[in-house]
């Protein structure tokens, strides 16, 4: 960024460029599990929240740091931090130079769990955890709530009742149901 020669076509096509890739994340169809360590910052807050299972290492610090250098935020930080936090703590942590540790990041709701260290091996017991289990629900069950946050309630309830009802006729649910009644 420093060395490019016009660096606003240098910055707007690499935002656009890792921002169309947490995009086409946010879209998949089967649930994400990230892993955080160390620092998280700027851009690496938007890549974070792109996942819907966060495990952050307890010693793990997070900060925005964009107006430290006077940008502003970029990959989808203005949409998904407040969503995550709130209003208020997603203005304090783009606004001023707060840093934000991992017992404050779960306390927010910035992340879904902290352990003491070694969070990619909690990420990756999640995730053959949620590889297990019911894809296709666990898929349609993200993206609902992943959607949720552009549609009026009326739209929400209706997407969820058309999904459900597909959702009970697949064979995956069939079987669960079945075994469930079996006790």
């Amino acid at each position: 960024m420093i060395a490019a020669e016009n660096r606003g076509a240098y910055v707007r096509d690499l935002a656009d460029t890792l921002d169309a890739a947490l995009q086409r994340l946010d879209s998949m169809t089967k649930p994400t599990v990230v892993a955080v360590q160390g620092a998280v910052a700027g851009a690496g807050i938007g890549v974070m929240l792109a996942g819907d299972l966060i495990v952050a290492e307890r010693a793990t610090k997070f900060v925005t740091a964009y107006a430290g250098i006077g940008l502003t935020p970029d990959c989808g930080v203005s949409w998904l931090l407040p969503r995550a936090v709130g209003q208020m703590r997603a203005l304090q942590m783009i606004l001023t130079p707060t840093v934000v540790d991992g017992e404050t990041a779960l306390s927010w709701g910035l992340v879904s769990e902290v352990v003491g260290t070694d969070a990619l091996a909690r990420a990756e017991e999640l995730a053959r955890s949620l590889a297990a289990g019911p894809a296709e629900a666990l898929g349609h069950a993200r993206r609902l709530l992943r959607t949720s946050w552009s549609v009026d309630r009326a739209t929400g309830g209706a997407e969820e009742t058309r999904t459900i009802e597909r959702a009970i006729l697949s064979p995956e649910a069939a079987a669960l149901i079945d075994a469930f009644g079996r006790g």
